[in-house]
């Protein structure tokens, strides 16, 4: 209220001056007619100055309010100040409400879930990125749409109709690639917050996990159902020696199958759990040929052609027990599926660029195309009586895909029926170097001299 005596203090001064000099203007009989029109210009002088500092700061406001509002004395000048100190606080609230919103946007955004808003009318007010992709949305085009016409799922639409958010809802993507879980929740006056997430993956995991318990179940139940037949034999009927021998024997051999399918299941376990082996730990191809060549010559017994390269004067950086297990599954699965006479060859070779190849070939009776895709799968057989009667786990090339993939590698598998297969295990020039024959010789003793 500073404005206000000295505004008082001018009008007062300038309605004096006004009076004074009426009543100096010659020419009037009568003084106080004079001093009142001095006073009346005297006053629309005033008022004419106030309407122009009036019109000034209305001129302003109509404006973008940019600029400074006019800084004039008196009550407009007070009144500019007033109203631009209040449009700047707003401006500075606005622009810190903007800043919220989009931090809270943002933090929306990276959000590892789709999250999209409704208003009461169910139509979308925002949407993030994931939750855009979830649903084959536009987040800007389809902006202000009822979610319903662009999200067409039956279950989805049921579910928001329905109104009963206490559960979530599986749902499939508009390409029907993805199962994803959405969940719906209500806020404010009628508003709903839409959450999905994809549960894809999640989904394959239980399915295989609860595939891979069946099939372990009715892996090992099925030589212990042998197993307890042949004890009951054993314990109710007589036998001969030569009928106690021979349900002996078949015994044995189901134990000896359930030690290979704990041990195969124990192998799988360590390899998932376990980080990759590492890459400056170089292992000699040549002991390990050695071991593998002398393993399948006793699982042979003289019943097929066996070739061995004679030197493999080559390292893979990677762990031994690893490759040596990956090798001799292939090697062995050869000799297990080829028919007597046939001709078995583990082979090594350098590939261009530096990577090593590793290949099993034999001439078995072949596997179809169509069982190509899924032979590393857990317990995947051809087969299943022919692979229970050679004494297979199912487990084998589910172990060397992932020896392969744990040392950078692949496995290559080319078959055709009744020209018998060929396994590659493929190693990147990262984990392969070549090693002269001596230098290979001293390597070798060196790692089967370490603990």
């Amino acid at each position: 209220m500073n404005w206000l005596l000295p505004r008082l203090i001018a009008v007062l001064i300038a309605t004096a001056l006004g009076g004074i000099a009426g009543l100096m203007i010659p020419g009037h009989s009568v003084p106080l007619f004079g001093a009142l029109l001095g006073f009346a210009c005297a006053l629309g002088v005033i008022g004419v100055r106030d309407t122009l500092n009036g019109y000034r700061l209305i001129a302003w406001l109509r404006g973008s309010q940019e600029d400074p509002a006019p800084r004039d004395a008196g009550l407009w000048g007070e009144l500019g100040y007033r109203i631009e100190r209040s449009i700047r606080l707003h401006e500075r609230s606005a622009a810190l409400e903007r800043d919220r919103l989009t931090q809270f946007l943002s933090a929306i955004e990276a959000s590892p879930n789709g999250v999209m808003l409704l208003d009461a009318r169910d139509q979308i007010e925002w949407c993030n990125s994931l939750a855009a992709d979830h649903f084959g949305l536009d987040p800007q085009r389809d902006r202000r749409q009822p979610v319903t016409n662009l999200v067409r799922a039956p279950a989805f639409v049921s579910y928001l109709q329905a109104g009963r958010f206490d559960a979530e809802v599986l749902v499939p993507d508009p390409r029907g690639r993805r199962t994803l879980s959405v969940l719906v929740r209500g806020y404010g006056d009628g508003l709903r917050l839409v959450l999905s997430q994809d549960i894809t993956e999640h989904e394959r995991s239980d399915g295989m996990r609860r595939d891979f318990v069946a099939n372990v179940s009715h892996e090992i139940r099925t030589p212990l159902t042998v197993l307890a037949g042949f004890l009951e034999t054993m314990t109710n009927l007589p036998l001969t020696e030569v009928e106690r021998r021979r349900v002996l024997t078949l015994m044995t051999q189901q134990a000896d199958r359930m030690g290979t399918l704990v041990s195969d299941l124990l192998t799988l376990a360590q390899l998932e759990g376990s980080p990759r082996p590492h890459a400056d730990r170089w292992v000699a191809l040549g002991p390990l040929f050695a071991q593998v060549a002398v393993d399948a010559k006793l699982l042979s017994a003289g019943r097929h052609t066996l070739v061995f390269p004679a030197a493999v004067d080559a390292q893979i950086a990677g762990a031994p027990n690893e490759l040596l297990s990956a090798i001799t599954n292939l090697v062995n699965n050869a000799v297990r599926y080829t028919p007597e006479g046939g001709r078995i060859e583990l082979g090594w070779k350098l590939l261009a660029a530096g990577a090593g190849e590793v290949s099993v070939a034999d001439t078995g009776p072949g596997i179809a195309r169509e069982h190509l895709p899924r032979l590393t799968e857990r317990f995947y057989r051809v087969d299943g009586s022919r692979s229970r009667d050679t004494g297979g786990t199912g487990l084998g090339l589910s172990i060397v895909k992932h020896v392969a993939q744990r040392h950078g590698g692949e496995l290559d598998i080319h078959s055709e029926l009744g020209r018998g297969s060929v396994f590659r295990l493929v190693f990147p020039a990262a984990r392969v170097r070549a090693v002269a024959p001596a230098v290979q010789v001293a390597l070798a003793r060196e790692e089967r001299a370490l603990p």
